[in-house]
């Protein structure tokens, strides 16, 4: 069963910008993949996919200012996160939308006013 270990994220003021990378153990080639994220007290949600094709889809809160893109060769997927809000402060996960696999440790991605 596939790892997955999400890295990149840390505390920026509004309008910055982040790149989250999520590592897999093994091949992601034939696999949609998502990055999701969970604020305190909140469901955790998916912000964006990508096909194996690569073709994305974004939440609305995110459409404009976050983009998926994924490196089958480096087994990694990416989220550059740009025009950061407070509301995007949560923990952030990739994982596998069409069949969930354990969830990974996330990283943390805050942002301040």
């Amino acid at each position: 069963q596939v790892q997955l270990v999400e890295s990149g994220g840390g505390a920026v003021q509004a309008g910055g910008s982040l790149r989250l990378s999520c590592a897999a153990s093994r091949s992601i080639f034939g696999d949609t993949m998502g990055w999701y994220r969970q604020a305190p007290g909140k469901e955790r949600e998916r912000v964006a996919s990508i096909s194996s094709g690569g073709t994305p889809n974004y939440v609305d809160s995110a459409k404009g200012r976050f983009t998926i893109s994924r490196d089958n060769a480096k087994r990694t997927v990416y989220l550059q996160m740009n025009s950061l809000k407070p509301e995007d402060t949560a923990v952030y996960y990739c994982n596998l939308p069409l069949r969930l696999v354990p969830w990974g440790q996330g990283t943390q991605v805050t942002v301040s006013s």
